[in-house]
């Protein structure tokens, strides 16, 4: 019998998403083709309009700045766009006041945008302490007590890249950060869309959000947010020339910067990201693809994979799924192995898409897959543990 389709993968056909077994859904999603015709869009408007597209362009990058509102439960005037979350990030570290507060927190399990970046400063004569960031449970304890008011900014994961757990307690941290006056960046890039996120009941209204649309919004790369708080008065070093309406002016020769998020402008970018992104977060609604919907669908499918994996007849000190309680693990799934990125490149060669990360194989899974594309690539990830035993 023919396999039950999935009526998600027609949209997704320039992927060719039911022909393929990608669990990429953690790293590359694939992008429906309403992001195709966009990108022909952006090029279409620029042809005609050259200098006079950049209205438009600003109504596509409202678009995009509404869809990430919606998925923190915030206003779009608190979303500053950018092409990746290092140019965001750094933008902010410039801000902060490292005369007065010579130190930075963070923690080991940081992704590499913020951990090569904070290891570089420490270099550079910087202080940078980093607590463990297993187990997850009482991280957010560990990074409370260890703010101090000799802190400028701490730097936190929502969900930690490499075994895709969920941080709780967040608001411990933020609570800290208030009582000694640091700020507090929440990297929530494995979070977002693949697990509901909410600002107010996260306790997280007062902290910077950072993320972006390349992994579980399909909204490709070039699409990067920074939420930035309500009556933020900071002045990024690292500053482009959007970021205030004079761009040279300013009182008494000093830079003029405009109001909370305006700071945090770039300069000139690449459009076309804009008008893709805008047209997936628009196909998503039309399709109620919410993150309520796509949680459900996730905890299947990884539930689905997890069952599989841990039915294999393989030596656990081989390969063994990451622990953690399932309702902590967001959008894939972590099998911890002796040789993970070997796996990653077996897998690949069998045609299954996947990925490593130091020790952990992850298997991402996608809301446009079929049960049977899960299993089917669980099957060969057995073959290869078995034969090479």
């Amino acid at each position: 019998m023919a396999p039950t389709a999935n009526p998600l993968a027609a949209h997704y056909s320039r992927f060719r998403v039911g022909e393929r077994l990608l669990l990429t859904g953690h790293t590359h999603q694939a992008w429906p083709d309403v992001g195709f015709e966009a990108q022909q869009r952006a090029w279409l408007d620029a042809a005609e309009l050259l200098d006079l597209k950049w209205p438009r362009v600003a109504e596509q990058a409202d678009r995009v700045r509404a869809g990430f509102a919606r998925l923190l439960g915030d206003d779009a005037r608190n979303i500053a766009l950018g092409q990746n979350t290092h140019e965001l990030v750094t933008r902010w570290l410039s801000a902060l006041p490292f005369d007065r507060r010579p130190r930075i927190l963070t923690t080991d399990g940081e992704f590499f945008t913020i951990r090569r970046q904070a290891l570089r400063l420490a270099e550079a004569g910087l202080g940078v302490d980093t607590v463990a960031s297993r187990p997850a449970d009482g991280l957010a304890e560990r990074l409370a007590a260890a703010v101090d008011d000799r802190t400028a900014g701490v730097m936190v994961s929502s969900v930690l890249f490499d075994t895709s757990e969920m941080v709780p307690d967040l608001g411990t941290v933020a609570a800290a950060c208030e009582r000694h006056g640091a700020a507090l960046l929440v990297d929530t890039y494995h979070h977002l869309n693949a697990a509901p996120f909410d600002l107010g009941a996260l306790g997280l209204q007062g902290a910077f959000v950072t993320g972006g649309g390349a992994k579980y919004c399909q909204l490709g790369e070039g699409n990067a947010f920074l939420r930035v708080p309500e009556g933020c008065r900071m002045r990024p070093v690292l500053t482009g020339w959007f970021a205030a309406p004079e761009p040279l002016g300013g009182v008494s020769g000093a830079v003029a910067y405009g109001d909370g998020v305006a700071a945090f402008a770039g300069a000139t970018f690449d459009a076309t990201s804009h008008y893709r992104g805008a047209a997936v977060f628009a196909f998503h609604e039309a399709q109620g693809i919410t993150t309520d919907v796509l949680r459900r669908t996730s905890r299947r499918q990884v539930g689905l994979l997890k069952a599989a994996v841990e039915a294999l007849d393989v030596d656990p000190a081989r390969a063994a799924v990451e622990p953690m309680p399932d309702e902590r693990r967001a959008g894939f799934l972590a099998v911890r192995a002796t040789d993970a990125q070997s796996l990653a490149d077996r897998l690949a060669a069998r045609g299954v898409a996947a990925n490593a990360r130091g020790p952990m194989l992850r298997l991402g899974p996608a809301p446009y897959l079929r049960d049977d594309q899960l299993t089917e690539a669980a099957g060969i990830l057995g073959e290869l543990l078995i034969s090479s035993a």
